[in-house]
């Protein structure tokens, strides 16, 4: 039988170089470095990196998984701009949700709505700031909008909480906690960049005080208070003719300040001033978001004055605090002084509203708040108060902006008449909702003590007044004081919870450099801190609202010849002050001006210095 003979296969050159191909596969793998990731690899190791530092990963990591935009291999402003993109992308949805519920609402449920879709526009304004502004490098700016932002987005979702008795309205607040998720990751990575720098690996989520992250401010910035951005500007322009006058007597170009307000011209790069003279305008001032740049100018505080009485007490749950104000304000770069805001709701009105501000890079110089309950509404963004007086009853300074208020007087006014019962009255309710959100009330060189009358009913009846620095609103709540002077009015205590134990935990109240009669830390709640030397400059005008870029220097201020002055002087003696004429004009602690100028002076506090009692006195003294 004859064998089968099998003919010898000669390789094919193709099959050689396929098979060699597949061998190499495993070589290829032990040979390429770990720093060199196939795109799709890069791109998700980079995306897990920079959701560790959101406080929201599995949002954030859902959502940048998702996202068409970012490239094989992401930067760090690649990721961050992509989870910007998310929540804008967002918003339009919400809005209409928003939209749906005014189509078919009650009163109560309408206004919630309407209020709703305008913090909606807001926040998408200031999320594609906060993109653009990245680009450019201006990470500070971009955290401050991006804050202002979710602030926008959770008032919305919260006035509708107290609304919320429909499956529409609870499907819109779902909704709303989804988007505020995305825009607190974006946030919080707008952080992590801002103290880590670009590379991802080091990102970690955001810290406050209360976990020993005090920032990277000098201690030499401390005292400052001068800001001094000589490329800015004039905050206040002095040497020209207001652009608007508005009198009560028609002689002007307006009789009321609202009509000067639409008057000004929209997105404005220049001062548009406004000259508001003595007298009393009743009346609710609203400034669009298009109006920037603007300036009230008036003729003192307590002679010019913009008053109105609208309150929750009202028609509550249609007339919101939000609604509640006097003046409001949204076009960036406002500018006002020498003249009152006042909300002249009584004591029973409940929030009341004189000033609500969301003006980025606000300056209010000189200016009074009058008010009970919520009198000065600093709700979002970047705002400078100096030499201002501000009166109320309860939280009546409150907000999630990063306000300063320098050298200002905090006066603590009767909650009844008589005060014959007891009452809390906490000067300020800080709103921070997010540890990324860089937000606070700094308080630098001001006084906190009693108007004259609620301290004439201390004195009857100490018991029945207790006024505290503050109290937690939401629950990173900030507020500081450097340098400020504590009247006898101030509870020992110092702080007071919102309710039982919510926020102590989170919120962050420091003090440095306290004076007076109730200065004393060692009676402060456990909670609360002294704030160490060499932190202090973290609450720095510079620092905190980064003040060195907008705020006008100390010697613009001094030269907008006003008379406008903070002095030391000895009880009982006049009060000396060089304004930039060169003239020496007296104030008197009675509240006369001397040399025939007009206003009104007050007593700040009151030290004992080398044996000598001295006082700091503070007033408005007009040419």
């Amino acid at each position: 039988m004859r064998k089968l003979q099998h003919s010898p296969i000669t390789p094919r050159p193709f099959l050689l170089l396929t098979m060699a191909a597949l061998l190499s596969i495993p070589l290829l793998f032990f040979l390429l470095p770990a720093s060199l990731p196939f795109p799709a690899a890069a791109q998700s190791s980079a995306i897990s990196l920079a959701c560790r530092a959101t406080r929201f990963d599995s949002s954030c990591l859902d959502a940048l998984s998702r996202s068409s935009d970012l490239p094989p291999s992401p930067s760090s402003l690649d990721l961050l701009k992509a989870t910007l993109l998310a929540p804008l992308d967002a918003l339009p949805s919400a809005r209409s949700q928003a939209a749906s519920i005014l189509a078919s609402s009650t009163a109560a449920r309408a206004s919630a709505a309407r209020n709703c879709i305008d913090h909606l526009a807001l926040s998408q304004r200031r999320l594609s700031d906060a993109s653009n502004s990245l680009s450019e490098g201006r990470t500070a700016d971009a955290r401050t909008w991006a804050g202002a932002a979710l602030l926008y987005q959770y008032d919305c979702w919260s006035a509708l909480k107290y609304v919320n008795s429909s499956r529409r309205v609870a499907d819109a607040m779902a909704a709303l906690l989804d988007l505020t998720a995305l825009t607190s990751n974006a946030l919080s990575m707008i952080a992590a960049l801002q103290r880590f720098g670009h590379d991802v690996s080091l990102w970690a989520p955001p810290q406050t005080e209360r976990d020993g992250y005090w920032g990277d401010a000098p201690a030499s910035s401390a005292l400052r208070s001068g800001g001094g951005a000589s490329s800015l500007i004039s905050t206040f322009p002095i040497d020209r003719p207001p652009n608007a006058t508005v009198c009560k007597t028609g002689s002007c170009d307006y009789r009321t300040v609202q009509e000067a307000v639409d008057a000004a011209p929209d997105l404005s790069s220049d001062r548009f001033v406004i000259r508001i003279e003595a007298g009393v305008y009743e009346e609710t001032v609203r400034i669009p978001f298009e109006k920037t740049n603007l300036v009230f100018i008036g003729d003192g505080m307590g002679v010019t004055v913009v008053t109105s009485s609208l309150s929750v007490g009202q028609n509550q749950g249609v007339l919101t605090t939000y609604d509640s104000a006097t003046v409001a304000v949204f076009g960036d770069n406002f500018a006002a002084r020498d003249l009152t805001f006042e909300n002249s709701a009584g004591v029973g009105a409940h929030q009341a509203v004189a000033f609500r501000c969301d003006s980025d890079r606000s300056v209010l110089e000189s200016v009074e708040f009058r008010g009970h309950q919520d009198t000065l509404y600093a709700r979002s963004l970047r705002q400078l108060y100096r030499r201002c007086r501000i009166t109320g009853t309860l939280d009546f300074i409150f907000g999630n902006s990063a306000a300063v208020f320098d050298r200002c007087s905090i006066e603590v006014v009767p909650r009844a008449e008589g005060l014959t019962k007891a009452g809390s009255n906490p000067v300020a309710a800080h709103g921070r909702t997010d540890p990324a959100q860089a937000t606070g009330f700094v308080f630098n060189r001001c006084s906190i003590n009693g108007s004259a009358d609620y301290l004439a009913a201390y004195e009857r009846k100490p018991g029945a007044h207790r006024a505290y620095l503050g109290r937690p609103w939401k629950e990173y709540s900030r507020t500081v004081y450097v340098n400020c002077y504590m009247g006898e009015v101030v509870m020992p205590e110092g702080w007071l919870p919102w309710k039982g134990n919510f926020a102590l935990s989170t919120l962050f109240y420091g003090e440095y450099g306290s004076w007076g009669p109730r200065a004393s830390a060692a009676t402060r709640v456990n909670w609360s801190s002294q704030v160490p030397e060499e932190h202090v400059g973290v609450y720095s005008l510079d620092n905190f609202i980064q003040g060195n870029e907008w705020v006008p220097s100390e010697q613009e201020f001094d030269e907008m010849n006003t008379g406008v002055f903070i002095g030391v002087e000895l009880l009982g003696q006049d009060v000396d002050d060089d304004d930039a004429d060169g003239q020496e004009e007296d104030c008197y602690v009675d509240g006369e001006c001397g040399h025939g100028l007009v206003g009104k002076l007050n007593v700040l506090a009151a030290e004992v210095v080398d044996g000598e009692t001295e006082t700091m006195a503070f007033g408005s003294c007009l040419l």
